[in-house]
């Protein structure tokens, strides 16, 4: 795999959790809101990368899990982001040695 398709695979993760951050703001914001229905985001394995799916369900929200996914999606956002600075380091170096 190329430096460039691990990091286009580490920005679909970064991508998908910011999907699933917006659906778990909604949660917290509506979570007094009668018939609110509660947002669920699924997460995909696509070719290449990973695909964030949100969708409505019967369920209502609990303040707890939607703390817990939160806390989820933001440590699977930095674990993203840091692959994604360290293809992006790796690619620079490869250049500087291609240039050298």
């Amino acid at each position: 795999m190329s430096i460039s398709g691990i990091t286009n695979i580490a920005l679909s993760g970064m991508r998908a959790q910011t999907t699933r951050i917006g659906a778990i703001a909604s949660n917290v914001a509506n979570s007094s809101t009668p018939d609110y229905a509660r947002l669920n985001t699924s997460l995909a394995s696509t070719e290449p990368g990973v695909r964030a799916t949100v969708e409505a369900t019967s369920s209502d929200v609990d303040l707890a899990t939607e703390l817990t996914d939160m806390l989820e999606a933001e440590q699977s956002y930095k674990a993203n982001a840091v692959v994604f600075e360290t293809g992006a380091d790796l690619w620079e170096m490869l250049m500087s040695i291609k240039r050298d």
